[in-house]
């Protein structure tokens, strides 16, 4: 066998591994009809233990490229691997407790996930564009169809569909964007790319041209992170989607889009502007103008328009596309802090935002409902519920010393210290607005009163997850030195 071929395996046990998992859990699934709802739950937690514990070891392995060099293994990648894994596991842990889901067998909805998983991990490690759309339509598949997985619920179909219209309009944009890159460069890899944006052998009299095929492949990457004017599908999906499937929905994918953006953008349209963590646009396309305006209008129209949400699961995807706007402040500063800056962000968001959902899973558990008015006198029912929900809400909001208020804060510093002060200011602005509807939440569940006043009961195992969300969100600046060493680890061949 090629000795290249046999080095690239070793480096590719985690998708590997998640691919032997997907088999077992379909086998299980069909094979041991009595047990398998309990046995395909194990063998898919097993499975992304077991992947990303193979994740570690690729932290100390020199950056490179496998498979003929579309894909790359350096410590961006290894980085959001882990985080992928990771959240996928929370999402396995709070599935079972689900009462959208505990209907019927969840052998196929684990496979989904599996796969999801695979294909996410494939993305952030897209260093050649047909790779990276080919890994992008794989997640959009399998979300379509864990999306619709309710397959009696009319608003579950209904989401699914609108899902899988917006995503074919916004891939198929980013395939024609492709088209367009690979005419005007005539490669497909990103550091060719670079090579050719930045002597100019690629624009020529064809800026305008660049810009169209840009804003063409934004709309994949829009799509994926829920950004403006990409963002349509977003509230009607959160809110007809399974509980579990919006709150995967929410994180891993978003952070994949963003990986991918990042990869994207830093290593094929951007160069070393000499000093090292700094970089510059090339000046045949201002795409970080681009990029800023999106910011700027996806946090303005998640915050606006969550203000009047009454919906819990509708509020919290607006409150997701804000923060995908405050996400993007790092990408925009162009600069290691801002990049160190999207990694911590998301790091809180993982846990802030999975966390409240997790709340609302067990509310709708009890009440059958999504709405904010059954919140009302949820502190005289369930404290424990209300003091976790209220402190999620918190760090959404971005008040110290919740993780939330770190995230804001890292993006807002990297701004200000690009010269960007009146950027951080938007950001601050809007999160002022964000504080109004975070609050209604925490007034309606403990100062209005409800007539229905009998004690919600929850399980342990909802106690355990919900204590695995909160015990970070309140106490991860405990950590931050480790946090810190994390992600400008993560950084390190952007750096260099």
């Amino acid at each position: 066998m090629n000795p290249q071929l046999l080095w690239d395996l070793k480096k590719f046990y985690p998708e590997i591994i998640l691919t032997a998992t997907i088999l077992c859990v379909i086998i299980a699934d069909v094979g041991f009809l009595r047990i398998r709802r309990n046995l395909t739950f194990v063998i898919t937690g097993l499975g992304l233990i077991l992947a990303f514990l193979s994740c570690i070891p690729l932290c100390s392995a020199p950056p490179g490229t496998m498979f003929y060099g579309v894909i790359a293994i350096d410590q961006m990648a290894v980085f959001f691997k882990c985080f992928l894994i990771l959240t996928s596991f929370l999402v396995l842990l709070a599935t079972p407790g689900s009462k959208e889901l505990s209907q019927g067998p969840l052998g196929e909805f684990y496979a989904l996930l599996l796969s999801v998983t695979l294909a996410m991990l494939l993305l952030v490690s897209s260093v050649d564009m047909l790779m990276l759309y080919l890994s992008l339509e794989m997640v959009s598949v399998g979300s379509y169809i864990m999306v619709g997985y309710l397959k009696n619920d009319r608003q579950s179909n209904e989401a699914s569909l609108k899902y899988l219209l917006f995503g074919a309009v916004a891939t198929g944009s980013m395939l024609y964007g492709i088209t367009l890159l690979y005419g005007l460069t005539g490669t497909t890899k990103l550091a060719a790319i670079r090579d050719a944006l930045a002597s100019n052998t690629a624009t020529g009299n064809n800026s305008t041209m660049l810009l169209i095929a840009t804003a063409l492949i934004l709309a994949g990457f829009g799509f994926k992170t829920a950004t403006v004017p990409f963002h349509f599908w977003c509230p009607d999906v959160y809110t007809g989607a399974p509980t579990p499937v919006t709150a995967f929905l929410s994180v891993a994918p978003k952070a994949a889009g963003f990986a991918i953006l990042i990869r994207f953008f830093f290593t094929g349209f951007s160069n070393s502007s000499g000093a090292p963590g700094f970089w510059t646009p090339f000046s045949s396309i201002d795409w970080r103008a681009l990029v800023l305006v999106i910011s700027i209008i996806t946090m303005l129209l998640g915050n606006i328009a969550a203000l009047r949400q009454d919906n819990m699961k509708r509020m919290l995807a607006y409150s997701s596309i804000a923060h995908a706007g405050y996400i993007l402040m790092g990408v925009v500063v162009l600069t290691a802090q801002g990049l160190q800056a999207t990694l911590v962000y998301l790091i809180t968001y993982l846990f802030m935002n999975l966390g409240a959902f997790l709340v609302v899973i067990e509310v709708f558990n009890r009440t059958g409902s999504f709405d904010l008015k059954d919140y009302r006198g949820l502190y005289r029912r369930s404290p424990f519920l209300t003091i976790s929900m209220t402190a999620f809400m918190l760090s959404l909001m971005g008040i110290p010393p919740f993780a939330g208020f770190f995230g804001k804060f890292y993006v807002f510093a990297a701004a200000v210290n690009a010269n960007l002060v009146w950027f951080a200011v938007v950001g601050a602005l809007n999160s002022v607005v964000a504080v109004y509807y975070y609050a209604r939440v925490i007034k309606t569940m403990i100062i209005e009163t409800n007539e229905d006043t009998s004690i919600i009961q929850i399980p342990w195992t909802s106690h355990v997850m919900v204590w695995i969300m909160l015990l970070p969100t309140v106490g991860l600046m405990l950590f931050w030195g480790r946090i810190q060493q994390l992600t400008i680890g993560s950084i390190k061949l952007f750096l260099g």
